[in-house]
Formats: C-alpha cells, structure tokens, sequence
C-alpha cells in the first residue's frame, strides 16, 4: 500500500519551520491550518477475498472508453463503510490503520476507484477544515511488509503565470526515506479553479410543495462576477442536478425556446439529460435510479442595479409513491452543482493535475479543454452544517385505519360503488336505446305493409 498525504495551508495561515520536523521513524507536523487530502493505493494482491453478489459476463478484457452509466444513491453514513475497511484491511492491533478508518467520517467527500488496468484501488479522502488548533499529529513511517511508501506534502497556492494553471510550493518528503523536507515550486494547467469563498449558492423548496416543487437556486449578485478566466473566453453559468427516482423534471417543458418561461425561471436553455424522464410512470414501476440534468443558468444584465439574490426556479414533478400508514413520504433531493464552464485556449494542453477529480458526471459533458470555476454551497444552517440535502413530504395513499373519507378501504369502497353505478347506467342506456330502435322498426315495418296493401 503507498499512502500519500498533502496539506494545503490557507494563504493567511502562518507556517514556521519547527511546525513540520521529519526524523528517520516519524514526521511530527503541529498546528497546520489548511485542508487536507489523504489518498491510500492498495494492489491487488493487497485486496481482500470477497465474493460478488453477481458474476457478469466478461465482454472485453480491455475498456475501450470511459464509464457511459452513472448511478446515485442516498448514503446518510459511511459508517458501514468504516466498519468494513476496519475489519477487512486492518488488522486487529494496528491501531493507526484503525484511527485513519475512522477519520473518514468527517471527511468532506470519499472518492473510491479502482482501475481495471493497473489493477489498483484509489480511495482518497478530502477534509475542507482543520480541527481546532489546526492538523497536529504524528505520521509514522511505513511498516515493512504492511506499508511500501509515506508521502508528505506541505504546500500552498502561489499566483499562476497563467489564468489556466494552478502553481503550488512547499516542502515534500518521504517518511523513513528522507533525511529532509525538500522544497519544491511546481505548476500544472487544471480544468477546476477556485473561487472566492463568498462565491456562495443556496437551495431551497418554497412551501407548499405539493407534488410539482420548484427548486429555488438563490445566488447573491456578488457571486455572479465573471470569473478569472483568460480575456478570450467563453464562460457561462451552469447547474447539474443529480434527481433520484421519486422526482424528475419534463424535458419537454426544460427544453423550450420560450423566451417568458425562460425568463421567468431565469434559465437559458437545457443542455443535456440522462436518466428515468418517463412523464407518467410511478416511483415503482421506474427501473432507473434517476436522472441528471445539465441547464445553462441566465445571469442579470451588466445595467441591473438590484441587490437582492439572484433566483433560479427548476420546476420539478413528484412521482406517485406506496401508500404509508401516515398518509406520507419523505424524499431527499440533493443539491445540484453549480459552476462555470469557460473555454480555454485552443492551444492548450490540459496535462496530468496531481490533484484533479474526474468522473464527476457533469465534467464529461464538456470538452477536454473546459476550464470549471465551482461557486461554494452555503447552507442556511451556517457553515457548521453539511447535510446538502433538501427533505420533501409527500402526499400518498393512507393506510391507517380511522376516521375520515380518504382512508385506504373508503377509497377502494367507493372505486368499486362507482364502477358498479357506472356500469349500471351504461347498461340502462343500452337497454333504453334497444327499446327505442325496436319500437320504431315494428311501426316502419307496419306503415310499409300499408302502402303495399294500396
């Protein structure tokens, strides 16, 4: 297993000499203030024995092509997950292994890859915040047979020649190998970008939701400056929206060239969709996980002097859900992405970013030289919170028992009184309109023999 870790300092952090001390068992860092990212690589012969639940058939022993299928779940926890590495890669007694499991839990994203060529397995973990007083721990040195390599970087963002690079210095080294931290300065052109931390967006339903909520995307007008892309670009504001089955937005009513609907809902146009878009199919009877959207965001006019927040509204449809004893059912929608797409220029070239995340899902629906500025979800419970989650009742079938006229067996009792009382009618009317064309063909049939007889 090699394990890499890199902090990156705050540009308004100080950092002393004697905060990172590197011996030949240990590397003693002390009141590191910055984010963190931690990435562990296991071969495969690391990995441990686990049967699938499935055996595919192996179409090709060599993919050809990125990924074409996505798939979204709601994972409250990674508890389980925890649970899992602590028992089947760590070993009882290693309690660093058993520490760093457990760190994952605050951890602000996990990513898991695993590449089917190397064969190698990627899980990197991402802190946004230092603990209070900043990162303050020991790194041991790998053991032997356990652990082939440590790496440490302790780094921070210098200013770019160039609007598309990103350029990094600080000090690097390798714990139990290196005698020494070894300055380093080192650029790379990235296709993600920073932006400023009041560069913030909201999300929220308005009450009352009903069964077609409209997602409220609130941006304040300082978050819509253009960003810091070179002069010859070409940068628009997006939204990609990862919606799980029991809501789905009409691509139909997205897709219009409408200049009032479009205006009025602040958006541009719709510009990709994938997934379950099935207009009348019921939560149980759609066979996909969901759907994603990708939709070009409006922004105000360059003479627009108003200062309240910048609104986006996504007119979204709740599928028809179980019944449920209460009458309800929660449904958790996840905050979309929002960012900017610029071009870059023709000439270049996008090399290898140390720290670049790929198959995103909205990143590949873009060119390979598309630079992303990311605005910062700002919740409304304050920055402590990061449940980026928006919970939604719906109305169903009640199944409980009691009083009242919308109760599951009153329902089916009257369904079936009104299909009785319908079909009674059809058969009355059958019955009145035979009676009729009968009678009046006997007094045809009598006047003509009259005529005949004269």
């Amino acid at each position: 297993m090699r394990r890499r870790i890199t902090f990156v300092q705050r540009p308004t952090a100080p950092f002393e000499l004697d905060q990172a001390i590197l011996t030949s068992d240990y590397l003693s860092i002390r009141d590191v203030d910055g984010v963190r990212e931690e990435r562990a690589t296991f071969s495969f012969d690391e990995l441990p024995d686990d049967d699938s639940f499935i055996t595919p058939p192996i179409l090709s022993t060599r993919f050809a092509s990125t990924a074409a299928f996505q798939y979204y779940t709601r994972l409250p926890s990674l508890d389980k997950f925890i649970t899992y590495i602590q028992k089947k890669i760590c070993s009882g007694s290693d309690e660093t292994c058993l520490a760093q499991a457990a760190s994952i839990a605050a951890a602000d994203s996990v990513d898991i890859n695993f590449d089917g060529i190397s064969h190698a397995l990627t899980i990197t973990g991402f802190w946004s915040r230092s603990p209070a007083g900043g990162w303050t721990e020991k790194i041991w040195k790998p053991v032997k047979g356990v652990m082939d390599q440590v790496e440490v970087g302790l780094l921070g963002a210098e200013k770019a020649v160039e609007p598309e690079e990103i350029k990094m210095g600080g000090l690097l080294g390798v714990v139990g190998t290196d005698d020494k931290l070894k300055p380093t300065l080192f650029s790379f052109p990235s296709r993600h970008h920073p932006l400023p931390d009041d560069a913030t967006y909201s999300v929220s339903f308005p009450p009352p939701t009903g069964l077609h909520p409209a997602m409220t995307i609130s941006i304040p007008r300082t978050s819509l400056e253009p960003p810091p892309a070179p002069l010859d670009a070409t940068c628009a504001l997006h939204t990609y929206l990862t919606l799980p089955s029991t809501i789905f937005g009409d691509k139909y009513q997205l897709d219009t060239t409408d200049p009032l609907f479009l205006d009025s809902h602040h958006l541009k146009a719709l510009r990709a969709v994938a997934g379950e878009t099935d207009l009348e199919a019921p939560d149980w009877f759609v066979s996909h996980w969901g759907s994603n959207w990708l939709l070009e965001l409006a922004i105000p006019d360059t003479g627009d002097r108003n200062t309240d927040d910048w609104n986006v509204t996504i007119p979204l449809h709740l599928r028809y859900l179980r019944p449920s004893e209460s009458g309800y059912r929660s449904a958790s929608i996840p905050w979309p992405v929002v960012f900017w797409a610029c071009t870059a220029e023709e000439g270049t070239k996008m090399g290898r970013n140390p720290f670049d995340r790929v198959n995103l899902g909205w990143e590949g629906l873009f060119g390979p030289r598309t630079m992303f500025y990311q605005l910062h979800p700002s919740h409304k419970d304050g920055p402590s919170s990061r449940r980026l989650v928006e919970d939604l009742e719906i109305p169903v079938l009640r199944l409980k028992e009691g009083s009242g006229i919308f109760q599951s067996k009153s329902i089916e009792l009257g369904t079936v009184v009104v299909i009785v009382l319908g079909l009674l009618w059809v058969l009355w009317k059958l019955g009145v309109v035979a009676r009729s064309s009968g009678t009046g063909s006997q007094v045809r049939r009598h006047s003509d023999k009259q005529k005949k007889s004269q």
